[in-house]
């Protein structure tokens, strides 16, 4: 030990340095020593951290202890071998508990593993109330720096090949974060092994819940509550009977590289029941979310038997209940949702902040992107081509196309809030371009309220429930944007009433297609948007939606893509066929 902390204590190879003969008076020694006690004391948590190993050729915990990356030789007790399932790593009772301490780690390899009835070491759950044969809550971390991990193999090489977790015999939930804090969950693929949807209004396609056996599904994939410092990270979280994340009164959570896509009923769910409201910094980068409100076939992993809320569904890719908190939404993409594609418009509570960066919302069949309150929005393409879903054959419950008008850009302003818009494009076929109006509900606006748009591109395409009509540029009753508007490209918005600003410009922004149903959004080299608009710095950003730096040329294009001589990115109509890409 005094090796160890030599460094602290003045010793090299338990000799003293120093002045050649001198020995260090007695107090400095007493010092040294129990500076080491505290270090020793203070390390102790992770120290004293256990990491526990899952895989598929290992033993049961009478076989192995779990504490060894090695398979089980198949005799003997108590070897020093990997567990065959996480379900090993619980004490079997009613309830059950986890072997896990906080800040231990559950190290899951490449494979396939059944959670629920018939998973191994589940003495304890019963046919009867199969819902609760589910692993327990995480504990939580002694501390943010200890944080207590579920993990894939490869989660620290970019999760090439993630373990997966089938829930089966209708499970509540995959994972539970109930209570959970300071912890880790990261590279796993969590799903179920079934096209069915929790009540359905179709018999064939809606869960069997009234008897026994009822089959390969499961609800939830991670449930969440009361729980702070969590990071999620490289989730695939798909094909659920009903929610992918239900998750509210949640603290400082960070989820990147995850995907939640083809659950039933919502993507992810922040409301779970009053009060739902978060708190902190909700950090949400490279997330990817989409069509959900859809049943997920299997095996396929294809999209079918699409719902809406006429028939009985949600189909919101990201909801919450009234919260609070500062969300930073960073490199996402929300799509193919059967209601709205992100949906913050219950940000209402102080304090709160929206901030959404380099982030596509297309092909939803409600509004691409609604939020309130204060917030911030850049290098954003914004899509509402809400008629998606129209004629699909995998929509055969699908009726209320562009619900609510599907105005591309929802904003709800509360009293005092600032909003800024810049360098996005926004298009679509709903009602309206932007909606922009005070939240009554709350306490009234008093004219300090704006909403700025920056170095736009909106562009209105006809509308999908009256082809008779162009979509309107915005709705502001309330006048929020007056004033506020300058540097933007306007074309074919009813009532824009272009230019609205001094620098405004009013026409064809050339885009590479143009076509709604393929649009590629880059600018061709003759547009007007290249080089005409207002210059970096402020609330400008040097670098467009993909991170290309601006300007690329003299001087900064308007809307979320800066010109390029060679165009990379395909256009939308190359991304849907398949829902897991």
């Amino acid at each position: 030990m005094i090796g160890r902390w030599s460094n602290v204590c003045g010793y090299h190879k338990h000799k003293f340095v120093g002045r050649p003969g001198r020995r260090q008076p007695v107090h400095k020694t007493i010092t040294c020593f129990l500076s080491v006690l505290i270090l020793f004391f203070v390390g102790l948590p992770y120290s004293l951290a256990t990491t526990y190993y899952v895989r598929e050729d290992g033993g049961t915990a009478a076989q192995c202890n779990g504490q060894t990356d090695a398979p089980c030789s198949g005799s003997g007790e108590g070897q020093s071998c990997a567990w065959n399932h996480p379900f090993w790593a619980l004490n079997a009772g009613s309830p059950p508990s986890w072997k896990l301490n906080g800040g231990d780690t559950l190290m899951i390899g490449t494979g396939s593993y059944r959670m629920g009835i018939g998973s191994p070491n589940t003495s304890w759950c019963g046919a009867d109330y199969s819902y609760d044969c589910v692993l327990p809550a995480l504990p939580s971390g002694p501390d943010a720096r200890h944080p207590t991990r579920i993990l894939g193999y490869g989660w620290d090489q970019g999760c090439p090949q993630p373990p997966e977790l089938w829930g089966t015999e209708r499970p509540w939930h995959l994972l539970d974060l109930n209570d959970t804090s300071n912890a880790i969950v990261a590279c796993l693929e969590l799903t179920d092994h079934s096209g069915c949807v929790e009540f359905h209004s179709n018999p064939a396609v809606e869960c069997k819940r009234n008897e026994v056996p009822y089959g390969d599904w499961a609800s939830v994939g991670i449930e969440a509550s009361d729980s702070s410092n969590v990071l999620l990270q490289d989730l695939n979280i798909h094909g659920l009977a009903s929610l992918g994340v239900h998750a509210g009164r949640i603290t400082d959570w960070t989820v990147q590289r995850v995907r939640i896509a083809g659950n039933g009923w919502c993507g992810w769910d922040g409301d779970i029941g009053d009060p739902s409201s978060n708190s902190g910094t909700l950090t949400f980068r490279q997330w990817t979310v989409e069509w959900n409100g859809c049943a997920e076939t299997y095996p396929g992993k294809q999209p079918d038997h699409c719902w809406d809320q006429t028939h009985g569904g949600y189909g919101d890719g990201v909801g919450t209940g009234s919260t609070a908190g500062h969300w930073i939404i960073e490199d996402s993409l929300f799509r193919y949702n059967t209601s709205d594609g992100l949906d913050l418009l219950y940000v209402r509570e102080n304090p709160s902040l929206i901030e959404i960066r380099r982030t596509k919302a297309y092909g939803n069949a409600g509004n691409p992107i609604k939020i309130a309150g204060p917030a911030k929005i850049e290098n954003s393409l914004i899509i509402g081509n809400c008629g998606y879903f129209s004629g699909k054959p995998f929509a055969q419950e699908m009726s209320d196309h562009c619900r609510a008008g599907s105005n591309s850009l929802a904003l709800s302003l509360g009293q005092g809030n600032q909003v800024t818009v810049v360098n996005s494009t926004i298009v679509g076929q709903g009602d309206c371009l932007v909606e922009a109006e005070c939240d009554r509900g709350n306490l009234q606006c008093d004219s300090s309220e704006s909403i700025t748009f920056l170095n736009n591109i909106f562009r209105g395409y006809t509308e999908f429930l009256d082809p008779q009509d162009t979509a309107f540029l915005i709705w502001d009753p309330d006048g929020l944007s007056t004033g506020h508007m300058n540097y933007n490209l306007i074309y074919n918005a009813k009532n824009s009433n272009c230019p609205r600003g001094a620098n405004d410009l009013c026409g064809n922004p050339l885009f590479v297609s143009d076509n709604l149903s393929s649009l590629d959004a880059h600018l061709q080299l003759s547009s007007p948007a290249v080089d005409s608009g207002l210059a970096v710095g402020g609330l400008i950003p040097d670098h467009d939606i993909e991170t290309r730096k601006r300007p690329e040329g003299p001087r900064v294009d308007r809307g979320a893509y800066e010109y390029m001589s060679i165009q990379h990115s395909p256009g939308i109509t190359t991304l849907y066929p398949l829902l897991f890409e």
